[in-house]
């Protein structure tokens, strides 16, 4: 993973995982090459397997209040980066901060030992990361729209039960990346793949960036442009 992100900067999106805490550290200058965009559906995850448990109310309040975030993303949806950071920054901050602060006060009533303290602790460590999606609109509240494109190669791993070799594996990887990106670009897969197959051979190399997911227009449209 260290070699595969190893030229990459900007942002990463993920859950606690330990492994990713090298790429998070400061370069000589002092600055991150990358800043950790915390995911609040996996901190939510961790309080309502608490309440399935338990049906405490400390927990149940803190579903709720993460959920108010979810109803203000649910309205920007969609929206510019710049009008998602100023919807967040008037109304989601002033509640995010009181979920901190709300955090701080429950473990002084709770058992230390607990996992709603260990929730609690999670969330208020990685503080910084959790609320880096307020000040940066192209951030989202979680990373789940990258766990459900990762959910087909899981269930597919059942059936597979092989890659057959490692270059196997490799194209694999491959296919799966293009197939996925499709859908996040809310293409059909098939009728994407089927019509870039047919075009590549002829398609000018120094013009393949137009056959990606998200400048591809089908060739039938594109035709029928021209023709206009």
């Amino acid at each position: 993973m260290q070699k595969h992100l190893a030229r990459m900067c900007g942002i990463l999106q993920a859950d606690g995982y330990k492994g990713y805490a090298k790429l998070y550290e400061p370069q000589p200058d002092g600055t991150p090459r990358l800043r950790e965009a915390a995911c609040w559906a996996h901190l939510r995850r961790d309080f309502h397997n608490f309440w399935t448990s338990t049906k405490s109310e400390i927990a149940r309040e803190a579903l709720d209040r993460i959920g108010d975030f979810y109803d203000i993303e649910r309205d920007i949806n969609g929206q510019s980066a710049e009008a998602r950071q100023a919807a967040r920054q008037k109304l989601s901050r002033p509640k995010v901060e009181a979920f901190f602060a709300w955090s701080e006060q429950q473990l002084l009533r709770i058992p230390g030992k607990n996992h709603l303290a260990k929730a609690f602790r999670y969330g208020l460590s990685r503080r910084e990361a959790f609320s880096l999606f307020l000040t940066d609109g192209r951030v989202a509240i979680d990373n789940n729209p990258a766990e459900r494109a990762l959910r087909p190669i899981g269930i597919g791993r059942k059936n597979w039960l092989f890659a057959g070799a490692d270059t196997g594996a490799g194209t694999l990887a491959r296919a799966m990346t293009i197939i996925e990106t499709a859908k996040l670009n809310c293409l059909d897969p098939q009728a994407y793949l089927a019509d870039i197959l047919d075009r590549i051979h002829d398609h000018k190399i120094n013009r393949l960036d137009e056959l990606l997911p998200w400048h591809w227009v089908p060739l039938a449209t594109e035709a029928g442009s021209q023709a206009a």
